[in-house]
Order: structure tokens, then sequence, then C-alpha cells
């Protein structure tokens, strides 16, 4: 993994980067960042192992269906002024992949909101697109699709099937390659294994 070119490559593309050692520390800068305004979160297992609902909640109303499910969530969480997502991997060259199931995630990560933050561990850094979709498909969407009940071939033997299974939780893929026109976007990066 070339950090430094990862980097290098995001602000090229558009892209505000910060980069921390520790997840404390990246917590922290967006509680600094982001105050009293609306902010959505998309499903993001970095956002919650980073504590940022409990966090961003004191100075924000926060809206994320993982503590609230239900519709109405996922909406005001897609017209926030602030979302918060991840990435399943991003490549050196600054490709930025997430694949999703319902499209919430990926819808606020192209439309809607003013400010985007894409928080990640650098274990999601990939060396290039090839590398970036392969772990997309066959580590975080697989290591996603286990957390719920689905009855998917992936759950057997780890690769990605691109099933047709009514249960399948992979149903689209978005590449950034750069932030959307009229949208602020800032990846930060932290030196931890974090998220799937």
């Amino acid at each position: 993994m070339n950090l430094e070119k990862t980097i290098r490559s995001l602000e090229l593309r558009g892209y505000s980067v910060k980069h921390f050692a520790k997840g404390e520390e990246a917590a922290a800068y967006l509680c600094e960042q982001v105050k009293d305004t609306s902010v959505g979160i998309g499903g993001c297992k970095t956002a919650d192992q980073l504590g940022l609902y409990e966090k961003l909640s004191q100075r924000n109303t926060v809206y994320w269906h993982w503590r609230v499910p239900g519709m109405e969530t996922l909406q005001k969480a897609n017209a926030a002024p602030v979302y918060i997502s991840s990435a399943n991997a991003i490549s050196e060259d600054g490709e930025i992949l997430n694949i999703d199931g319902r499209g919430n995630r990926l819808a606020g990560q192209v439309f809607g909101n003013k400010k985007l933050y894409i928080v990640a561990g650098t274990n999601k850094i990939c060396p290039d697109f090839a590398s970036a979709l392969e772990r997309a498909r066959n580590v975080a969407a697989v290591q996603n699709c286990k957390r719920f009940e689905a009855k998917t071939p992936c759950k057997i033997d780890d690769k990605c099937h691109d099933c047709r299974s009514a249960d399948r939780i992979c149903r689209a893929l978005l590449v950034l390659w750069g932030p959307m026109m009229g949208m602020e976007a800032e990846v930060i990066l932290i030196d931890e294994e974090l998220g799937m």
C-alpha cells in the first residue's frame, strides 16, 4: 500500500485529504469540523467503530438508520447538509468504490448533501482499480452480507458469485472519480484496520 501516492491521487482528483494515526484523532477532528448542523450517516461500520453517532450528536442532529431504523431516517440523512460514509475500497489512483443494496449510502455520496466525508482505514487502500473492485466484492460485500440473515452463496465460500438471490445485498456499484459538482468532499484516512 502506497499511502503517499493515494493521498496525492485523491488530492489531484479534487478531494481534501486528512490523515490520522488513530481513530480517536479522526473522530475529534470531525467533531471540531461538524457543528450545529444536521448530519446523515450511511451504513458504515467505520462510523460505528469510531462512535461518530454518539460524538456528533452532542452538537448536531444526526440521522442514522442503524440507530433509528426507517425510511424517514434514511430520507433525512440524505437531505442533511453533511453526509458521512466510508469506502469499500480506495485505489492508489484515487478511485473510491462502494457497493450497496438499498442505495441510500450511494445516493448520499453523489447528490443532495453539501459536504461529504469519506472516513476509511488504510486497510481499504488497494494498488489499482482491479484490486479495489476485488476487495469491494469479495471482502467488504461478503463480510457485510454475513451480518444479515441473507441466503446467498457468498456466505458459504467467502466469494461473490454475482448471484441472483432475492436476499442479495450487493445490487449497485458506485465508483467516485472525484467529488460531485457542487459538493465538497473530504477523505479521512486512518492508520487502523477499520470497517469491512
